[in-house]
């Protein structure tokens, strides 16, 4: 059961905002998740990024994986 770090899709039709999630990689994009880290507000000007760091970094050293997406994000 590999853990992942990724974005989970919220907003409206062509008004999206995202969730940081730590989530199973078998579940869906927007399903189940262990636990919100954050949110991504790309539309917003300039784009808007909280995230607690603390919790990503226990997650990464409990062995979670950010997707390519969150790994430029948090770099």
């Amino acid at each position: 059961m590999p853990i992942k770090i990724r974005l989970r899709r919220m907003g409206r039709k062509k008004q999206a905002h995202y969730r940081i999630v730590v989530a199973d990689s078998d579940s869906p994009r927007d399903g189940r998740f262990v636990e919100s880290l954050g949110y991504y507000k790309p539309l917003s000007h300039p784009a808007r990024v909280v995230v607690d760091m603390e919790r990503v970094d226990h997650w990464l050293g409990q062995g979670a994986q950010p997707t390519e997406t969150m790994d430029s994000i948090l770099n």
